[in-house]
């Protein structure tokens, strides 16, 4: 593939949460969109439950199934990720999302 690669490990009929804490403490639920890759660094797209903001933060798998996930400091490389992030995953898709809960 090109520099950007899609991990499409997250095709199961019940959704991944993950529980975030975020930095000032409060602890969100976050739906799991999926993980891609970015010139060789893995990143995540999370979705607060309640919410129909993306949230996108570096990804590392760590020993014994934890994760870690940092914050994207750059602005340059937030920018690349985030058009990354659109190419896989299409803006459509979450627009249907929406209109379908409001049905």
């Amino acid at each position: 593939m090109s520099d950007m690669e899609f991990k499409n490990d997250f095709e199961e009929e019940e959704p991944i949460v993950l529980n975030l804490i975020l930095d000032d403490g409060e602890e969100v639920a976050c739906e799991v969109i999926g993980i891609f890759e970015v010139e060789g660094k893995e990143y995540i797209a999370l979705v607060p439950e309640n919410d129909d903001r993306v949230l996108i933060y570096i990804y590392n798998e760590l020993e014994n199934d934890e994760i870690d996930l940092q914050n994207i400091e750059e602005d340059s490389e937030f920018e690349k990720v985030t058009e990354a992030f659109w190419e896989v995953f299409g803006d459509e898709d979450f627009e249907r999302e929406e209109e379908a809960e409001k049905k």
